[in-house]
């Protein structure tokens, strides 16, 4: 998850109305729409001319569908175009033709969701902003993975798909500099490659100054290998890519094994200069993090993304267990120690109490207790109650739901808009109660 989180908290609607709280929210910058120089011309979506979503008629029409806003990436997209970039990554390029254009911060993500197997996954946007209606998303086929083995098997060029969007706060948009340092491994370049797009195509390539070091198994396994080379040539961009081995039909000539601290400081000795974005899996994350920290990058200049979410509602309530008795053990301690203090003190220690509110859910009829250290979604799943949802930092967006009345504090990592934010809607994963609630759900 990023580990840049913004802290909002969602008012009643009694007394307060919506239209005074965005101003006190982290605003999405707006993507710039400027092409790209003529090394990249090549991953620039064709212009595409929007068009209005066709009228709906026979089965379709049966189905009742809010209206599309013309303004929120959420909605069916078509794919328009579908590219092999390795052996098991392929990109799909995918047209939102009720908007004019698709405005995303580079290093955002979408939510899609697959009714047929009744699953959802995010999915970073690997293309740049450049004012069409056009955007990719490029998905590495996971053994075992239900959507991303569907992505590559069925889906074709016309096919629909459900997307909703953007979200995240991993992005050069919300964290400006002038020095960047980009780290990825495996599909975790996609959404690099998305704000290193952007940087070069807004610049027009002076006054660039980046840092790319990309991770791959074999020379087989390199996403985007053309283009990484293509960027090595470009003034201001350096670019290193690692492998771990040989491919069968290649030995590798380039730099081998790991990432490590040698390596780091060879093509990067100005690491601590720069703004750092970090996207791969769990254990190429957690090997970075310390070598970084050696290089001398302070963490409020180091961004990651990761989407490792919680697989079911028990793994979720286990999760939340884990950290309510991590939460109860502290609390006696520190209770343990105010006691000691006080007995040293000749007085008494006095101790708080945790509040609980009510939460209702208002379709289900269902009430809950939940204290101000529990997150809604953690309450209902504790009662039973089924509650759409997929992560457990307000990433993805798949528990969003309106709150009716009442107060919370929510601590999400992008995954809600300011705009959904001001219209009552916040994300139970990630929020707790401040004051009794009513859910619409």
């Amino acid at each position: 998850m990023p580990l840049s989180k913004a802290t909002f908290r969602v008012p009643a609607k009694t007394g307060r109305t919506w239209a005074d709280w965005p101003a006190q929210l982290t605003p999405v910058a707006p993507a710039a729409s400027a092409l790209p120089p003529a090394a990249l011309a090549a991953t620039t979506p064709a212009a595409t001319t929007p068009v209005e979503p066709p009228a709906l008629t026979g089965q379709l029409a049966v189905v009742a569908e809010p209206p599309l806003d013309p303004e929120l990436l959420t909605g069916p997209v078509e794919v328009t175009g579908i590219t092999q970039v390795t052996h098991d990554v392929k990109t799909f390029e995918l047209r939102a033709g009720w908007m004019p254009a698709v405005d995303f911060a580079p290093g955002q993500y979408v939510t899609m969701r697959i009714t047929e197997l009744g699953l959802e996954r995010c999915y970073s946007i690997s293309s740049a902003p450049f004012g069409t209606n056009i955007f990719t998303i490029t998905v590495k086929r996971v053994p075992g993975g239900a959507v991303s083995t569907h992505l590559h098997d069925n889906v074709q060029v016309g096919d629909r798909l459900h997307v909703d969007g953007p979200y995240g706060l991993f992005s050069t948009s919300f964290h400006q500099a002038e020095q960047h340092l980009f780290l990825s491994a495996g599909s975790g370049i996609t959404p690099i490659m998305s704000m290193v797009r952007s940087l070069l195509a807004r610049q027009g390539g002076l006054g660039t100054d980046i840092v790319f070091v990309h991770s791959a198994s074999t020379p087989l396994d390199i996403i985007f290998r053309a283009e990484l080379e293509q960027l090595a040539e470009v003034a201001g961009v350096s670019v290193t890519i690692l492998c771990s081995r040989n491919s069968e039909v290649e030995v590798w000539a380039g730099r081998r094994g790991r990432i490590d601290a040698a390596t780091l400081a060879e093509v990067v000795p100005d690491a601590a200069d720069r703004e750092t974005f970090v996207c791969g899996p769990g254990p190429y994350m957690d090997a970075v993090r310390p070598l970084l920290a050696e290089a001398g990058v302070p963490s409020a200049r180091t961004h990651e993304e990761s989407f490792v979410f919680a697989t079911s509602p028990a793994d979720r309530l286990a999760k939340a267990d884990a950290r309510a008795k991590a939460d109860a053990r502290a609390k006696a301690d520190a209770r343990a120690k105010a006691d000691a203090r006080a007995k040293a003190a000749g007085t008494s220690a006095v101790g708080a109490t945790g509040v609980s509110h009510a939460v209702e859910f208002r379709v289900s009829g269902c009430v809950v207790d939940c204290d101000e250290s529990t997150t809604v979604l953690d309450s209902a799943l504790d009662a039973g109650l089924s509650v759409p949802s997929s992560c457990s930092e307000g990433a993805c967006g798949t528990c969003k739901s309106v709150l009716v009345s009442g107060e919370v504090e929510m601590k999400h990592a992008g995954g809600i808009r300011p705009k959904e934010i001001a219209a009552g809607k916040f994300l139970p994963c990630c929020s707790t109660p401040l004051t009794d609630l009513v859910v619409e759900r």
